[in-house]
C-alpha cells in the first residue's frame, strides 16, 4: 500500500471562486491540485456539509471538487461532518433538518443522507476511496443524541452514538462495498483518551478499517507523544492509522489584517521554529514518526487546509481566516519550500 501524503484542501473551492485565489509554484501559476501533485501529494481530503449557509462544502460542490480530484488521479478521502457547519470536539451540532427527529428517525436520516451523498459521487464516477463517518468525534456527534462525554459519558449514550455511525457505515457500504471506512477522533498525542475511544467501538461491535487522528502540537502535545500513541493504538487494535489532520506554522510573524490562530512562541513545538525551514523540518520528522509506527500501520497523513491563503486584502470568504501561516502556500499563494519535502 502507498503511503497517503495526503491534503485537505476544502476550502480551495470557496477562495478560487469568491476571491480570486491564484497558485504557483516555480513553474508559474498552476491549479493547485497539478501543484501539489508535482510535490508529492497522492491522496485528497474533502469534508462535506450538510446544508452550509454559504453554497460551499455541500453535495453539488462536493461531487465538482471530487470529479477535479479524480481527474488528477488523487487517493480520495471523504469527511462527514453530518452537521451544517463545523462539527469538531467543542460543537457536533445537528444540521437543522434533523434537529426535532426522534433517535429512530435520526438513525435513519444518517442512513439515507450518506446513501445519497454517495450514489451522487458514484454517478458521477468520482467515488470516495475512504470515508469518515463524523469528523473528530470523540465526544460523539450529532448532539445531544449521540453525545458521550461529561454526564452523557453512559453505557447507554454510547450505545446511542455506535448505532448513528453504524447507520452511516452501513450506508457507505451499501453503495460502494469496498470503501474504506475510518472513525476520526481529535487525540493524537493522547493515549489514554484515544484507548477509551477505540475500547468502547470495539465493545459496541463498530466495524471500520482505519483509525484517524488530529494532531495539533499546540493542543495534542509533542511528537513523542504522538509516537507512543501510535505505537500503543497499532498493536492493541491492529489497524491501520492516518494522522488526518496536522499542521505547523511557516510564520508567527503579524500581519495586519490577519489574527494567527498560533501566533506565540510558547504555542511552537521545541526544536522547529516558526519559519518555513522549521515548518519543512517538523513535516519530515512528523511523517517519520508515522511511518516507524509499528507493524506497518501508520499509513500515512493529511495536512489540513494547506491552500487556505488570504487572496486578496478585501478577504470575502464567510469564515475568519486565522490559519493563513499554517498553510504550505505563502500569503500569494506561492508555494512554499517546506511542500517540496514530500517528494524526499
Amino acid at each position: 500500500m502507498a503511503f497517503f501524503k495526503g491534503m485537505d484542501v476544502s476550502f480551495l473551492d470557496e477562495i478560487e471562486q469568491t476571491s480570486g485565489a491564484v497558485f504557483s509554484d516555480g513553474g508559474g501559476q498552476a491549479d493547485c491540485l497539478e501543484i501539489m501533485k508535482r510535490n508529492g501529494v497522492n491522496s485528497i481530503r474533502l469534508r462535506i456539509w450538510n446544508e452550509p449557509p454559504r453554497m460551499f462544502c455541500n453535495l453539488d460542490r462536493t461531487v465538482a471538487m471530487a470529479k477535479r480530484i479524480k481527474a488528477h488521479g488523487f487517493h480520495f478521502l471523504l469527511d462527514f461532518h453530518y452537521s451544517d457547519m463545523w462539527a469538531d470536539p467543542g460543537k457536533q451540532n445537528k444540521p437543522r433538518a434533523w434537529e426535532n427527529l426522534g433517535f429512530e428517525e435520526l438513525k435513519d436520516a444518517v442512513y439515507k443522507y450518506t446513501g445519497q451523498v454517495m450514489t451522487a459521487l458514484k454517478e458521477a464516477d468520482a467515488q470516495p476511496d475512504m470515508v469518515q463517518i463524523g469528523n473528530e468525534i470523540t465526544p460523539g456527534m450529532l448532539w445531544n443524541d449521540g453525545k458521550v462525554d461529561g454526564e452523557f459519558d453512559t453505557d447507554g449514550q454510547w450505545g446511542k452514538l455506535s448505532a448513528l455511525v453504524k447507520s452511516g457505515i452501513e450506508a457507505a457500504k451499501a453503495v460502494h462495498p469496498d470503501v474504506n471506512i475510518m472513525i476520526h477522533i481529535d487525540r493524537g498525542g493522547d493515549n489514554a483518551s484515544s484507548v477509551k475511544f477505540y475500547d468502547q467501538f470495539e465493545r459496541l461491535g463498530v466495524d471500520f478499517d482505519t483509525i484517524g487522528l488530529s494532531f495539533y502540537p499546540w493542543w495534542h502535545g509533542t511528537l513523542e507523544d504522538l509516537r507512543m500513541n501510535l505505537a500503543d493504538l497499532a498493536i492493541r487494535y491492529g489497524k491501520d492509522i492516518i494522522v488526518v489532520e496536522t499542521a505547523y506554522p511557516w510564520t508567527i510573524e503579524p500581519k495586519e489584517g490577519l489574527g494567527f490562530i498560533v501566533a506565540a512562541e510558547d504555542q511552537l513545538h521545541a526544536g522547529y521554529p516558526a519559519t518555513v525551514e522549521g515548518q519543512a523540518n517538523y513535516l519530515r520528522d512528523f511523517i517519520a514518526v508515522v511511518q516507524e509506527t509499528p507493524e506497518g500501520r501508520g499509513i500515512g497523513f493529511h495536512w489540513w487546509e494547506p491552500c487556505w491563503v488570504p487572496a486578496k486584502e478585501d478577504w470575502s470568504v464567510g469564515h475568519a481566516n486565522n490559519w493563513s501561516n499554517l498553510t504550505l502556500f505563502d500569503f500569494e499563494g506561492r508555494k512554499l519550500k517546506s511542500l517540496e519535502a514530500l517528494k524526499e
